[in-house]
């Protein structure tokens, strides 16, 4: 017979941000503690709301089932010492022990046990030792450091399986079958029966329990309320999932705002909204942003919530007044100006004032420009001299999120040109994988310029990612000037262009070292992280890599792709294995000459011995052509010709002949074909 489990923890506000990994830290520590004892749930269900974290264990036995352990003791022969603290600990006589092999072993017989009894000890495990990422102690107790932690103080614990209650007691609360409803909607104590009514019983009582059911409630009426008013909801699923752990009974309301505030950038005035205050934005038909907002209240009001909604409208609008205010005085101070204050803010102590790092991009731009056909290098390097000057602004100092964006908006009303003020509002993109990567080549540019600097500054210094800290988001930076690059079509000598920005860090007179190789290495680890999602294979980027010198990512890329699907066909699975035999020959004769064939005069060729030079007659020039060309395909293809003279080699040809000026013919034979092989990609690093 089984049961089901139901557990809540009621307590003061859970912040809306902990609440998901809670439910999974709860289903975790609750199927540990379950295994520990043998036991195991048919199902496990967790639910959160910004006042209780529950749980609900399907299919419990009555009990655990007896178990006999084995457990290690000392060797025969141990000092007494050690075989008496083992007797002690298992409880046992030395006659009860089991010598195998000369390592004595004790058999423990474990009884079943009733659930409730191992539910009784696991449940008070689980609150000591819950792994909140803020927590606190409270009340009386909490002048010792043995009191419980919890995110904020508990206040309640239901514990029932079936309808009996599971008694136990920590830090003065008792578990039992009560918990309270509604804040304000149903303020006193509500009885549970079992598992079965805990979620009716609260929905009664205006508590939806499922945060996914929240979260569709607070995604329907937000859509309808804006359509009602002839409007589109701005989707945003981070403020849906925050917005459903601040509420337990969430009703959508439209407000408004003053159409003035709309001058400011629509950026800020949703970054007000979301950040500050939870809402909604909304755009009219045309696609603008709206002089409106959804909120989120926690109460079904008497009134329709048109209280709530103008107390919402009043804290909004005073935000927004800020907001404008900052937006106009930054208006009258040109950027240029703003500009000259850049040298007193500090980018690193190693590597200088943010007015050195932008006079090094205005320098990067000039190293650029070969790599830009039709680049207006005047209008770059002012973008690039503009960048950063928003940083002194008022309205970045309030919304640092919107550096560059904001430079963008007054550059535009500054009546900078337009090339001028995208380059600007686009330089720190793209700022992630989903984020649309600058097109026009002023702003690719300045953003190249951006990140090289940051990456050679802080390789420079021997700041380098390390393990999962990466404090100056290099990793980042890579990956974006990768796409950059892959996605304009860029050939960009990236080696080249380390070297350039070492030096310009070098003529401010900072220590900065040569890296440019470690930054190739580097490159060459994002680019396998930023080309898994398009199912290009990582050991065939090794491959390209380790024949050095490459530092062009589009050829790279192009030379990858064309390899890939060579190495995928049978005539490429086919040389592979060919290569590796060749390779395993020469690395175990330890052959490292690259030495020309004999000539036919020297000994009488064999048939097959005779095919794979002419082969290799054939596809040397070929694909090393193809690849000065660029076109890797052929170059394929050229290496392709050799699968079937390769493949009758080694049926037929005996390489390790006891003849050694044969011996030594062959073994070069193989050194050529492994050299031909290598024009186009290192074969050694590809797995299979």
């Amino acid at each position: 017979m089984t049961a089901d489990f139901l557990l809540e923890l009621l307590s003061e506000e859970i912040p809306a941000r902990m609440q998901a990994k809670a439910e999974t830290d709860l289903a975790r520590l609750f199927a540990e503690q379950l295994a520990a004892a043998g036991l195991q749930a048919e199902a496990i269900e967790t639910y959160s709301t910004p006042r209780r974290l529950a749980l609900i264990a399907r299919g419990l036995p009555a009990e655990t089932q007896a178990v006999s352990e084995e457990v290690k003791g000392p060797r025969v022969g141990a000092p007494p010492q050690a075989l008496e603290g083992f007797l002690r600990k298992t409880g046992l006589t030395h006659a009860q022990l089991v010598d195998r092999d000369g390592i004595l072993f004790a058999m423990i017989e474990k009884p079943g046990r009733s659930t409730a009894s191992v539910l009784a000890e696991a449940v008070p495990a689980i609150i000591r030792g819950f792994p909140w990422p803020k927590s606190m102690r409270w009340g009386a107790s909490s002048a010792s450091t043995e009191s419980i932690r919890w995110v904020r103080p508990l206040h309640g614990i239901i514990a029932l399986l079936g309808e009996e209650i599971v008694d136990f007691e920590i830090a003065g609360l008792q578990s039992g079958a009560a918990t309270v409803g509604h804040r304000f909607h149903h303020s006193g104590i509500i009885t549970i029966g079992s598992a079965n009514d805990y979620a009716e019983k609260l929905r009664a009582c205006h508590v939806i329990i499922d945060p996914a059911e929240r979260r569709q409630i607070i995604a329907d009426g937000a859509r309808a309320a804006a359509s009602a008013a002839g409007l589109a909801l701005v989707e945003d699923e981070g403020l849906l999932a925050e917005n459903a752990g601040l509420t337990e009974w969430p009703v959508p309301l439209l407000g408004s705002f003053d159409p003035a505030f709309l001058e400011v950038p629509r950026e800020v005035i949703q970054l007000t909204m979301r950040t500050n205050q939870k809402y909604f934005a909304c755009m009219a038909a045309s696609g603008e942003l709206a002089p409106n907002f959804i909120c989120t209240a926690n109460i079904q009001a008497a009134d329709g919530g048109s209280s709530i909604v103008a107390g919402n409208e009043k804290v909004l609008a005073a935000r927004l007044s800020d907001a404008k205010f900052f937006w106009e005085q930054d208006l009258k101070i040109p950027l240029e100006e703003q500009a000259k204050k850049l040298d007193q803010i500090v980018f690193h102590e190693k590597l200088g004032t943010v007015a050195q790092r932008v006079d090094r991009m205005i320098s990067l731009v000039d190293d650029l420009a070969p790599s830009f056909p039709g680049l207006d290098v005047a209008v770059a390097k002012r973008a690039a001299s503009l960048s950063k000057a928003d940083l002194v602004t008022a309205m970045v100092g309030e919304f640092p999120e919107l550096q560059g964006i904001l430079g963008g908006y007054y550059a535009r009303h500054q009546r900078e040109a337009e090339s001028v003020a995208l380059a600007i509002e686009s330089h720190y993109r793209p700022s992630g994988p989903v984020d649309e990567c600058p097109r026009e080549s002023e702003a690719v540019a300045v953003a190249l310029a951006e990140k090289v600097d940051s990456l050679v500054g802080f390789f420079g210094i021997d700041e380098r990612p390390t393990g999962s800290k990466d404090p100056f988001a290099l990793r980042r930076a890579a990956l974006a000037i990768i796409r950059l690059v892959d996605e304009n079509g860029l050939r960009l000598p990236l080696a080249r262009l380390f070297q350039a920005a070492a030096q310009l860090f070098r003529n401010q007179g900072f220590d900065v070292a040569d890296q440019q190789q470690n930054l190739i290495v580097f490159f060459a680890d994002r680019l396998k992280v930023q080309q898994r999602e398009a199912g290009v294979r990582h050991d065939l980027i090794d491959a390209v890599f380790a024949l050095g010198g490459e530092d062009d990512l589009v050829r790279l890329l192009a030379r990858v792709k064309a390899l890939q699907a060579f190495v995928e066909t049978a005539e490429g699975a086919d040389l592979l294995a060919g290569y590796k035999r060749a390779s395993n020959i020469l690395k175990k004769e330890t052959w490292v000459g690259e030495g020309t064939d004999r000539p036919a005069s020297v000994y009488d060729l064999e048939a097959e011995e005779a095919a794979l030079i002419s082969a290799l007659n054939v596809a040397e020039p070929r694909a090393e052509a193809a690849v000065e060309a660029e076109e890797f395909g052929a170059a394929m293809a050229a290496l392709a010709g050799l699968r079937a003279p390769v493949d009758v080699f080694f049926d037929k040809v005996t390489v390790n002949d006891a003849d050694p000026v044969k011996r030594e013919a062959r073994l070069n034979l193989l050194a050529r074909l492994r050299s031909a092989v290598h024009r186009v990609a290192d074969f050694s690093k590809i797995e299979g």
